[in-house]
């Protein structure tokens, strides 16, 4: 693949709610899948008033985060050092590998976050305080 072009509403919308062993249950937009990456991994994230990614970590994966709509406030850092930022559109975040990262949607209305982390293997979340670093 040279380039690809897509358009976000062309992308079918997955409820992650019907996969057992995906938490959490809310609904993506897999549009690195659709795009046929091969290096990094790219998803649209949706989430209701309270819904979250709880707070973990990943063994390899660096994930780039960015607030498209909403209000959203951030867990970020190692374990024992974690701070709270607030998150409105037009914010980014990085977690590096090892880096416990979460966020919940604080506002009243959706939010929506734009995902995408690399290298693109399966790198399940981790608890940042079982993390020796």
């Amino acid at each position: 693949m040279d380039y690809n072009v897509l358009d976000l509403d062309d992308v079918p919308l997955k409820d992650l709610s019907e996969i057992d062993e995906v938490p959490p249950d809310l609904d993506i937009r897999p549009i690195g899948e659709q795009l046929g990456l091969s290096e990094m991994r790219a998803t649209v994230w949706y989430f209701e008033p309270g819904e979250e990614i709880q707070y973990h970590a990943h063994s390899e994966q660096e994930e780039l985060y960015f607030v498209l709509e909403g209000e959203f406030s951030l867990k970020l850092g190692r374990s024992g050092d974690t701070e709270y930022v607030d998150a409105d559109p037009g914010t980014f975040w990085v977690a590096e590998p090892k880096v416990g990262h979460g966020h919940r949607n604080v506002g009243d209305e959706r939010g929506v976050v734009l995902s995408i982390g690399a290298p693109p293997v399966d790198d399940p979340g981790l608890d940042p305080h079982d993390i020796d670093d």
